[in-house]
C-alpha cells in the first residue's frame, strides 16, 4: 500500500464529511492506493455515526473508536499500529490542515527518501496570544534544548516513512515531541515543508491553557526519556554520587578540624553548631538517594517495558 492517512479526532462531526471527500478527491487524483484511519477518541457527539456513514460510502476508510477520550497521543499510536502504508501521514481532523498538502509530503517520504516532514504553518490563522505567541517561543524552547530545528514541531500535519511509526511509541501527550522521538529512534533525515493553515470552519479548538503547563512537563520528560530512559543509573547515578562525594568530604573536613582543635586545646563550636554540618549531612543523604533512584531505575528498566494499552470500543476494516 502506498499511502496512510491518519485522523485522530474529538467531536468533530460536522468537518468529517468535508474533510474525507476533500482526502479522496486529492488521493485519488494521485493514483494512489491508500487508507484513512479515523481515530474516534472517545468523542460525545455523533462523530461515530458519520463514520460509519462515511465508511459506506469511502471504502478505504477504517475507523476505531475509544470508549474514553485518551488523548491525541494514543489516538496516534494505536493508529500507527495498524497502519500499512509506505508513507503515513497524519493530519486534524477540523480542515484547518489541507488535503492539497497531501502529494507534496507524499513526494518528501517516498521520492526524497526523507524520515519525517513537519508541516511549517507559516501564516497560522489562529489566536495571535493563544497560540501564535506560545508556540514560537515552544518551538525555540525545543528546537534548543532537543537540536532539532523546526519552525512549527506540533504542526499535526507531517509525513513519515512506514519504518518511523514503527519504530516510535507515543503516549501521554507526547506527540508534541514526535520529532524529538524520531531523532532519538536513530532517523536523522527530518525536515519541515511549509503548508497552508485554515481558519477553523466548525466548532471550538479543544485545547486549553493547560496545555503550557503540560507541554512544558513533557518537554522535560521526553528530554530525560531520549537520553536516559534505557540507562537512567547515568543521570541519578552521577549527581547521586558527586553529592555524596562532596557531603563526605565536607563531613570530613569538620570532623578532622574539630580534632585539631581538641589536639591543640583550642576552643571550637560544636558540630551540631554548625550550619555547615547539617548541610554536609543534607548533601550526604540527597547524594544516597539519587544513587538509589538510579539504581532503582534501572531495574525497572530492565523488567517492565514501557507499553499502553487502551479499552477500544469498536472498530471498521
Amino acid at each position: 500500500m502506498h499511502l496512510s492517512i491518519i485522523i485522530p479526532l474529538f467531536n468533530e462531526s460536522e468537518s468529517l464529511p468535508e474533510l474525507c471527500s476533500w482526502i479522496h478527491r486529492v488521493v485519488e487524483s494521485q493514483h494512489l492506493n491508500y487508507e484513512i484511519w479515523l481515530i474516534d477518541d472517545g468523542s460525545t457527539d455523533d462523530s461515530w455515526h458519520v463514520i460509519q456513514n462515511l465508511k459506506d460510502q469511502y471504502p478505504h476508510i477504517k475507523a476505531l473508536r475509544f470508549r474514553r477520550n485518551y488523548g491525541k497521543s494514543a489516538a496516534l499510536q494505536t493508529a500507527f499500529e495498524r497502519v500499512q502504508g509506505k508513507v503515513v501521514i497524519t493530519m486534524d481532523a477540523d480542515l484547518q490542515d489541507s488535503p492539497d498538502e497531501i502529494p507534496a509530503l507524499y513526494s518528501k517520504i517516498a521520492q526524497d527518501g526523507f524520515d519525517l516532514v513537519s508541516g511549517w504553518k507559516q501564516n497560522r490563522k489562529d489566536s495571535l496570544f493563544l497560540k501564535n505567541i506560545p508556540s514560537k517561543f515552544y518551538n525555540r524552547i525545543t528546537g534548543w534544548i532537543s537540536g532539532i530545528k523546526l519552525h512549527d514541531m506540533n504542526c499535526g500535519l507531517k509525513a513519515y516513512s512506514n519504518d518511523v511509526v514503527k519504530s516510535i511509541e507515543v503516549y501521554g501527550e507526547m506527540h508534541r515531541f514526535i520529532p524529538v522521538m524520531v531523532k532519538a529512534a536513530g532517523f536523522k533525515k527530518i525536515t519541515e515543508q511549509p503548508v497552508s493553515h485554515q481558519a477553523r470552519k466548525y466548532g471550538v479548538s479543544k485545547f486549553g491553557w493547560n496545555r503550557f503547563v503540560n507541554g512544558f512537563l513533557d518537554l522535560l520528560t521526553i528530554c530525560f526519556m531520549t537520553r536516559f530512559a534505557k540507562r537512567p543509573m547515568h543521570l541519578f547515578g552521577v549527581y547521586g554520587l558527586l553529592m555524596f562525594v562532596a557531603g563526605f568530604a565536607l563531613t570530613l573536613y569538620l570532623g578532622a578540624f574539630k580534632l585539631y582543635c581538641s589536639w591543640n586545646h583550642i576552643i571550637a563550636r560544636k558540630l551540631t553548631d554548625r550550619p555547615s554540618f547539617y548541610i554536609a549531612l543534607t548533601t550526604i543523604l540527597l547524594g544516597t538517594i539519587f544513587f538509589l533512584a538510579g539504581f532503582i531505575g534501572e531495574l525497572i528498566q530492565r523488567n517492565s517495558p514501557l507499553r499502553n494499552t487502551y479499552a477500544i470500543a469498536e472498530e471498521l476494516k
